[in-house]
């Protein structure tokens, strides 16, 4: 873990228990997140994302859940060796998170401004006038419009994106090293979510704070993201700068992915917009070999041996034969 790093993951493991057995939803992660910086996880729905960021915050059920790493470093600190208590201390002090739908997220029977500042209340002891104006500095902080008639709503009160903005500024209250943002865009309207999207980055710019932003929209990822990873079916398939990832994407899912995306300078026609076919395997009941392969086209024999995550360059990795020709060449199988 260098200085310029605020978050080393190395060996995430996420196990449930069933009634059919153990199953593995997060397959061996390793990633960094560098301070000041915007990392992505994208992928489909089912592919592991928000599992990530539940794992990483200590929030994974109990006692079904089971979360394992070799390292989880926060700003040096080994999250993977605390206990729940200790997770409980530097959870919303040290690392923070935004979740998908506030509405479900926010207490609808208490005052907004006591929910936003109840980080402060556990961390920090403060007092509840002290909260209440330190609240109010965040709604300013968060653009909030009319703050101070606001502390006093209840979230039913406020628009979807008004919720949104009060879930940031309670993630960012006690001036955490890092945010994680589970889809924070979801079931807000275009013109919001370009508000919301804008907020974070102007957040990140002036207070400092490392995000890591979960979402399947490709489209976030261009606009936020300086690295990103892609995930599938419980794994990071392709690891890149967002600039490298868009100009020479390595893992057919990635390419599948941006192919998807509708393009406003293409010309209307009657053919229909690419897509993936099949869907993210069942994680009980995985294929052999690439988890992938059964929707690639690109598929080849060796794909029936799991591939590891390789190097591509300085900045760029992917779980692919087709990205190890050598490799595939000395199995007895060109690409």
């Amino acid at each position: 873990m260098t200085q310029d790093t605020i978050l080393s993951v190395r060996g995430l493991c996420t196990d449930f228990s069933g009634g059919r057995g153990d199953v593995r939803v997060l397959d061996e992660l390793s990633f960094d997140v560098g301070r000041g910086r915007i990392v992505g996880l994208v992928g489909e729905s089912g592919s592991g994302k928000s599992m990530t960021a539940l794992s990483l915050m200590g929030l994974v059920p109990q006692p079904q859940g089971r979360v394992s790493a070799r390292s989880i470093l926060l700003d040096g600190k080994d999250l993977s060796k605390l206990g729940p208590a200790g997770m409980r201390e530097i959870r919303g002090r040290d690392i923070a998170m935004v979740f998908q739908e506030p509405m479900t997220s926010l207490n609808p029977v208490r005052k907004v401004w006591e929910q936003v500042g109840e980080p402060l209340a556990i961390h920090q002891g403060l007092g509840r006038r002290a909260i209440r104006a330190r609240v109010l500095e965040m709604f300013e902080l968060v653009g909030i419009p009319e703050p101070k008639t606001r502390l006093d709503a209840y979230p039913h009160q406020l628009s979807g994106g008004l919720r949104q903005r009060a879930m940031i500024a309670m993630g960012l209250i006690c001036e955490p090293k890092l945010l994680i943002a589970d889809e924070p865009t979801t079931a807000l309207d275009v013109t919001t979510q370009a508000q919301i999207l804008r907020l974070m980055r102007d957040l990140r710019d002036r207070v400092g704070t490392s995000i890591i932003m979960i979402t399947h929209d490709l489209g976030i990822i261009a606009e936020m993201c300086d690295e990103v990873n892609v995930m599938y079916a419980g794994q990071i398939v392709e690891q890149a700068d967002v600039f490298e990832l868009f100009e020479r994407p390595a893992h057919p899912y990635t390419r599948g992915l941006l192919a998807s995306i509708p393009r406003a300078t293409e010309p209307r026609v009657s053919r229909r917009m690419p897509s993936i076919p099949g869907m993210v395997p069942n994680l009980a009941k995985l294929p052999e070999g690439c988890r992938f392969g059964p929707r690639c086209g690109e598929a080849m024999p060796i794909c029936q041996r799991a591939p590891e995550l390789k190097p591509l360059g300085p900045t760029h990795a992917s779980r692919c034969w087709l990205n190890c020709p050598q490799e595939a060449l000395s199995q007895g199988d060109a690409p």
